[in-house]
């Protein structure tokens, strides 16, 4: 039986989640999944690494974020790979703080009072960042965002690719041009899905793009990503995030998932997504690699 229910690309409504049956009916782990490429695969290899080890998996990939947040606070999810920046801006409503250690920390005891453990971090940074084209941010001598800033507020007319979430985002575009002091006119930002941002870039349909720090399109594209030198944006470290009651069901959990955890660092990812997005290699093949190349597979 195929364990994957897929929600769909452009994102799971929140009425749809709440129709969802609880994840626990059945004795079955729900793992869940957001909709791009690095949450496919971490959630694909998720499921194949806990059925190598005896669980019975279904995965529910494709959801937006704050869709896949409270379907884990409704019992709907059992665990997912969540970035630390989320929970504590984003679910927290809380002030950024100072590094990753902090903020994993903070996500940590926040979401405790919430009945949801952190598990071990992975050695991950897949923050926010802006693109330029490379031979074009040369030619415009900008190569950070302080840079893109001085040129905007000195007449360079550019044209940003974004995507929805980020446009309206806590730690998104508004936030970020009141930090660099600087402003893309309305007219002048093009929203649309995520991996789109890419395309328009790589085109040359805008000249800026909205893009994830540890894609691997970034490098095969020949994209220069800014500078962020004022340290804008928050650290979005990736670790499982499991209702406490399943652990406490299942006490072998913790250590497969913080096993797969350990082998993640920000080469890893965007090897993973080169090969999915650069490559074409199919989110399942990609998925299945990874845990044979980390050993993963094996009974430790």
């Amino acid at each position: 039986m195929n364990r994957r229910i897929k929600a769909g690309l452009c994102g799971l409504s929140l009425a749809s989640a709440t129709l969802m049956t609880p994840a626990q009916a059945d004795d079955t782990l729900v793992v869940g999944g957001l909709n791009y490429t690095e949450h496919l695969i971490l959630t694909t290899a998720t499921s194949e690494l806990l059925e190598a080890n005896g669980y019975d998996i279904q995965q529910r990939d494709g959801m937006g974020t704050s869709v896949l947040r409270r379907a884990q606070e409704n019992g709907q999810v059992d665990l997912y790979w969540e970035y630390t920046g989320n929970s504590v801006i984003l679910f927290h409503k809380q002030a950024q703080p100072a590094d990753a250690d902090a903020t994993y920390a903070q996500a940590k005891q926040l979401d405790a009072e919430e009945g949801l453990t952190w598990l071990a971090p992975s050695d991950t940074n897949n923050t926010y960042a802006l693109a330029m084209r490379a031979d074009d941010a040369e030619a415009r001598d900008i190569h950070s965002l302080s840079d893109m800033a001085a040129a905007m507020n000195d007449g360079a007319e550019l044209t940003l690719a974004s995507n929805a979430e980020f446009y309206a985002r806590d730690d998104g575009l508004r936030p970020l041009q009141e930090a660099y002091g600087f402003r893309f006119p309305r007219d002048r930002v093009k929203r649309m899905d995520t991996g789109l941002t890419y395309d328009a870039l790589r085109s040359g349909n805008v000249d800026v793009a909205l893009v994830f720090a540890t894609d691997g399109r970034n490098g095969a594209f020949d994209f220069e990503v800014l500078d962020d030198d004022q340290s804008f944006f928050p650290v979005y470290q990736l670790a499982p995030v499991v209702r406490q009651s399943v652990l406490d069901a299942h006490p072998d959990l913790a250590p497969l998932l913080n096993r797969m955890s350990a082998q993640l660092n920000d080469a890893v990812l965007i090897d993973l997504n080169r090969r999915v997005d650069v490559d074409e290699q199919s989110i399942d093949e990609v998925a299945h690699e990874f845990l044979v190349e980390q050993d993963l597979l094996q009974t430790p």
